[in-house]
């Protein structure tokens, strides 16, 4: 830091949830090891999350913490959310406040960089803060995008912006959805988002109109890998700068540093896995956002008690925002399974997935959930909620081969039974052709994952395009 030529400071600004905070630290943390001071930047309430959990640990206030040849630090943008009465909050709510507090705090912070003697030399900013974008050429600094979907969702979003095909409206709500290159995706197969009158409308919006902002980054990275997705990735980077990086899980994997961003104190559960056979563990975890019904936490307590099979389960407590209760097990089925189950509020997925007693995962198919599973070779039983989770289930099934469905999503108010789920865990779990073929799918996909991040790899090489292109405009800047 006391060189006569800095490195390059990029600045991360990434929207408060654990699910985009995993990959932009991932992110941070490669690009610290190549060389580069990485800021990353979220809201204030989730920076004292991350506090109270004892995480961001390492990072040393002000002081950057050093990470490869590189270092990382951390800011927090002021976002007003804490003055919201928890019984008024509600998405747009939250979606307004960010923007309101948030951008001038944001623009703020920024400038102080110059005036502490790192300027920004280049911003990478998250779809679902689009005003972020006019932050970037507000104070004309050059910015990338870090797309924390597939790109199979990237281009249903684009599409539906430009209104190049038939989505579901209020007059034709169950229409089916035919685009280039994907395949044929049933009306609740396409993100939850984009249907009419969904409650979480307002983040398909938001997502849809920034594609019309596009125009003013140099490239798009994403988390995902060109062996996965070939076809749309070639596709869409015909019309749009893409830059597939990922898994930028296994990316950071080879990166030494104590710097972690879990919202909840993580619970270890490698003495317990380690005590286990191979592939005799059912790995059960709906993210960090999703809450099912009680009645469904039943049914799946009962599912997996009755399977036989060891489980580790995580079931964290609801978000303290929204007035939501804590699920309960039912007794019986604590004092059935004793040491075959394990329950923790919040564990480190990405050590867990590669463990190898583990067998299935049992998945509401997030895009970081996805693709650690399909990047550790881990067959899943998909159980998706709304937004990207449906679309992601399809994939995972019907493109990738590595798994089974439950559910076909909340709007379906399906209850999906402890019968049903004993059974896809048994399909799962204890042999067959089913079985043999999922594990043989996933295993190609994990080896197609390794070779994409290795030296001379796609994302390899993708991610040192850009990595160049930041110190050529570093020197130009």
């Amino acid at each position: 830091m006391t060189s006569k030529q800095p490195p390059p400071h990029v600045f991360l600004v990434c929207y408060p949830g654990q699910g985009h905070v995993n990959p932009s630290l991932r992110l941070a943390k490669k690009l610290a090891a190549d060389g580069l001071l990485v800021t990353l930047c979220t809201a204030a309430h989730f920076g004292q999350s991350l506090q109270k959990a004892g995480s961001i640990r390492g990072s040393g206030g002000d002081q950057p913490t050093p990470v490869g040849n590189g270092f990382i630090r951390f800011e927090f943008f002021d976002d007003g959310v804490r003055e919201i009465n928890p019984k008024d909050m509600n998405l747009d709510r939250f979606v307004a406040q960010l923007e309101l507090s948030g951008r001038p705090s944001l623009v703020g912070l920024i400038k102080n960089q110059t005036a502490e003697n790192r300027p920004v030399s280049c911003l990478i900013l998250n779809p679902f803060l689009p005003w972020t974008y006019e932050v970037a050429e507000e104070l004309q600094i050059p910015c990338a995008i870090l797309w924390v979907q597939s790109c199979a969702l990237f281009s249903i979003y684009y599409h539906h912006f430009h209104k190049s095909a038939p989505f579901p409206s209020e007059i034709e709500p169950k229409i089916d959805v035919h685009l280039p290159i994907l395949p044929l995706l049933k009306n609740d197969e396409i993100p939850s988002f984009l249907h009419p009158n969904n409650i979480y409308g307002l983040l398909g919006k938001t997502l849809s109109t920034q594609i019309g902002k596009l125009s003013i980054a140099f490239c798009i990275l994403m988390d995902t890998f060109e062996e996965l997705e070939k076809e749309i990735i070639n596709y869409m980077s015909k019309i749009i700068p893409l830059k597939p990086i990922g898994p930028l899980f296994l990316n950071s994997q080879t990166v030494e540093t104590e710097v972690s961003v879990d919202f909840l104190k993580a619970e270890d559960c490698m003495e317990w896995l380690n005590s286990k056979p191979p592939q005799s563990v059912v790995y059960v975890s709906f993210g960090s956002v999703v809450y099912l019904k009680q009645e469904q936490i039943d049914e799946l307590a009962y599912g997996l008690c009755n399977s036989g099979f060891s489980f580790l389960w995580v079931l964290k407590p609801p978000s303290e925002f929204f007035d939501l209760k804590r699920h309960i097990l039912p007794e019986e089925v604590l004092e059935k399974i004793g040491e075959r189950g394990k329950i923790v509020q919040w564990s480190w997925q990405e050590r867990v997935l590669s463990h190898e007693s583990v067998g299935c995962f049992v998945t509401h198919c997030g895009w970081n959930s996805s693709v650690e599973a399909v990047a550790n070779g881990v067959p899943v039983v998909a159980f998706p909620q709304w937004g990207d989770q449906l679309t992601n289930a399809k994939f995972l099934v019907e493109e990738y081969g590595v798994g089974v469905r439950l559910s076909r999503g909340a709007e379906a108010s399906d209850l999906i039974t402890r019968d049903e789920i004993e059974r896809c865990l048994s399909e799962m779990m204890i042999g067959g052709s089913g079985e043999r073929k999922f594990r043989q799918n996933a295993l190609k996909w994990k080896k197609a994952a390794a070779a994409a991040v290795a030296d001379g790899g796609s994302s390899a090489r993708n991610f040192q395009q850009f990595v160049d292109e930041i110190r050529q405009r570093s020197l130009r800047g």
